[in-house]
């Protein structure tokens, strides 16, 4: 059974976090849960990542403000820049020595991204690879939603509408049985041709718990976000990249421009998937995290980057 318990925040927030795993393992991985999901998404990789690295791994999730059962938060706090600083204030408080893999889903991504754009001197002290799955780090650029550019602006402008509503209805959460009529849809735009229903139900359990306000208010800062420069500077580290080549929400080039700015990123996409990879195609994120931790754990000390590596990505 993992250790469940919480971390506090400067602002009160209080996050929830559950950790398996020796707290001396040579190397910690976070794994960082998208837009109105939470830790559980990443179930099947835990499972994987704790049972054959005989304690030299330790396994770490943990629920991103307003999601989950964490708690919510100031509206103003609801930003890709709030959640960069969380994850600093993360490490420090459950891998506080040692190195640290990070491996972010969607707005995972892009907070990993925010958090070396931010602090780059933390980020090169401590953090020793990384795992993109089904993320971006050009904003909206790449997203059509699989469908034509007309119609991909119409929802834009209805989402964006949408979203600014829902960032003002504070701590309630979506109707439970709204999302079940949402199925479908949720269906047709997170997944590709495969779908278990254990798993559609679990998305759904997640946005049941996701707060209105959070729902609502990440989402002006994710088509903000470019952080190709920051993750110019990152080419030291070992790193894999993974797409579904259904992905409507951040699709093949989004992955594509990653694996560009790190020239050494192991690129993997998967035919027939969408965006929850971890749910959809467990084998293949599991072996790209195992890739990455294999060539941590066979470094005998962290790598650093080169100083001015460290400036560019400030």
């Amino acid at each position: 059974m993992p250790d469940r318990f919480e971390v506090g925040l400067p602002d009160g927030v209080r996050l929830h976090v559950e950790a398996t795993g020796p707290t001396d393992a040579q190397v910690t991985v976070l794994l960082l849960h998208g837009w109105t999901l939470d830790g559980r998404a990443w179930h099947r990789q835990v499972d994987a990542l704790t049972e054959p690295t005989g304690g030299a791994v330790r396994v770490v999730t943990y629920d991103a403000r307003g999601h989950g059962r964490s708690s919510c938060m100031a509206l103003p706090t609801a930003t890709l820049t709030q959640l960069g600083d969380d994850l600093a204030a993360v490490i420090d408080a459950v891998a506080p020595v040692g190195r640290v893999v990070l491996v972010g889903h969607s707005m995972g991504g892009m907070t990993i991204m925010e958090y070396a754009h931010r602090h780059p001197a933390h980020f090169a002290a401590r953090t020793a690879g990384l795992v993109f799955v089904s993320t971006t780090a050009e904003g909206h650029t790449h997203t059509a939603y699989g469908l034509s550019p007309r119609i991909t602006r119409l929802i834009r402008l209805a989402e964006t509408t949408g979203a600014g509503v829902l960032a003002r209805c504070g701590s309630w959460r979506p109707p439970r049985a709204l999302l079940h009529a949402l199925q479908p849809s949720i269906r047709w735009m997170l997944f590709g041709d495969r779908c278990e229903p254990a798993d559609i139900r679990l998305v759904t359990s997640a946005v049941a718990r996701a707060s209105l306000r959070s729902i609502g208010g990440f989402r002006a800062s994710f088509g903000a976000q470019h952080r190709l420069d920051t993750l110019a500077a990152l080419a030291h580290l070992p790193a894999a990249a993974l797409v579904g080549d259904r992905d409507r929400l951040t699709p093949p080039p989004c992955a594509e421009s990653i694996a560009a700015a790190l020239p050494a990123t192991e690129l993997t996409v998967c035919p027939g998937a969408g965006h929850m990879l971890m749910m959809e195609r467990p084998d293949e994120v599991n072996a790209a995290l195992t890739g990455v931790l294999h060539r941590v754990l066979a470094e005998p000390t962290p790598r650093a980057p080169a100083p001015s590596a460290v400036a560019a990505g400030a």
